[in-house]
């Protein structure tokens, strides 16, 4: 039986959950002090410093919203509704030996400060009518930057799958926790889960992934990059029946193993980067027709399996470099 004072927890918890769900993050105010703290010295207009001119790096300017749309000299680094799918929030989750790691240098942001960067990007990436510094700033950047967010088709399919199931109790997201997994609702007040191991990459095994078996009815998107999974993993996943992205990237998979994952019928966006994966293994993503995107940059894939695979699918988007 729960005593007076877990009740009264439970009840404050609610309480701080409605209001933030219920107050967008101001990206001025919450967001840009932090930024503008920890991240700017080296992701600032060009400027001359000891004599010497420096550049942003990466070619990323933080210092104006156009300029973080614009994203650096590799491409987007922040994609509005999808943290999983910015750069921008991807950086400051890794670990701190990650060599893609950011900050590279100095004080890193708090959980604090990263999930209000979450939430921020979850909630539209809207910067507010701030604009930053123009120096530089394309004719047309001001109105683009500062224009509201409104819902893309993605945000209305996943609105269709949360009708199909419920919220998960504590008792069965704790477990998958415990076992290493991130978790976290794609946006506020949603049932469908977004789970990652981002924290304990070199410890996440077949075993890891099994684990989280219990939430396979709600997880949407599913980050495995860089883990130490082999093909068995790939079994577990083919039981998530409403996966829509998956993250295989610099793991050990191999083409048998994509076989498994032909029954994910919701499936959209594969990270294969830095895989082993070859052509044979794109004649089993052919029988995904649901693709949409599928990453193969500095896998064995030729451009003409490539090809092959993006005639069997119409509309999807194959990188290959």
């Amino acid at each position: 039986m729960s005593t007076p004072a877990f009740r009264f927890s439970l009840i404050i918890n609610a309480c701080l959950l409605a209001s933030s769900a219920q107050a967008a993050v101001n990206f001025e105010k919450d967001l840009l002090p932090a930024i503008t703290k920890k991240c700017m010295d080296c992701h600032k207009a060009p400027h001359v410093e000891n004599g010497q001119k420096k550049e942003p790096k990466a070619g990323l300017r933080l210092d104006a919203s156009w300029a973080i749309l614009k994203g650096s000299e590799n491409g987007p680094v922040l994609t509005p509704g999808a943290p999983d799918k910015s750069g921008i929030y991807e950086s400051v989750t890794l670990p701190k030996d990650d060599d893609a790691h950011m900050p590279s240098k100095g004080e890193d942001l708090t959980k604090e400060e990263i999930a209000l960067l979450k939430t921020w990007i979850q909630e539209g990436a809207n910067f507010g009518g701030w604009i930053g510094s123009v120096e530089g700033m394309p004719a047309g950047a001001m109105t683009e930057s500062t224009k509201p967010y409104t819902p893309r088709p993605h945000d209305l399919f996943y609105a269709a799958l949360e009708k199909e199931v419920k919220p998960l109790s504590d008792e069965v997201l704790a477990k998958a926790k415990a076992a290493g997994a991130q978790v976290s609702p794609v946006k506020v007040d949603s049932p469908l889960l977004r789970v990652d191991f981002l924290t304990g990459v070199s410890k996440c095994d077949d075993a890891k992934v099994a684990e989280i078996l219990p939430l396979k009815e709600n997880i949407v998107q599913l980050d495995l990059g860089r883990t130490i999974i082999t093909d068995a993993a790939l079994k577990t996943i083919a039981q998530l029946p409403r996966l829509v992205s998956l993250d295989l990237r610099q793991t050990k998979i191999t083409d048998a193993g994509l076989e498994s994952l032909i029954g994910l019928k919701k499936l959209e966006s594969l990270n294969l980067y830095g895989t082993e994966i070859t052509d044979a293994g794109l004649q089993h993503l052919a029988k995904l027709k649901s693709l949409k995107n599928v990453h193969l940059w500095q896998s064995k894939a030729t451009k003409p399996g490539v090809k092959q695979l993006s005639a069997a699918i119409p509309g999807l988007k194959a990188s290959i470099e």
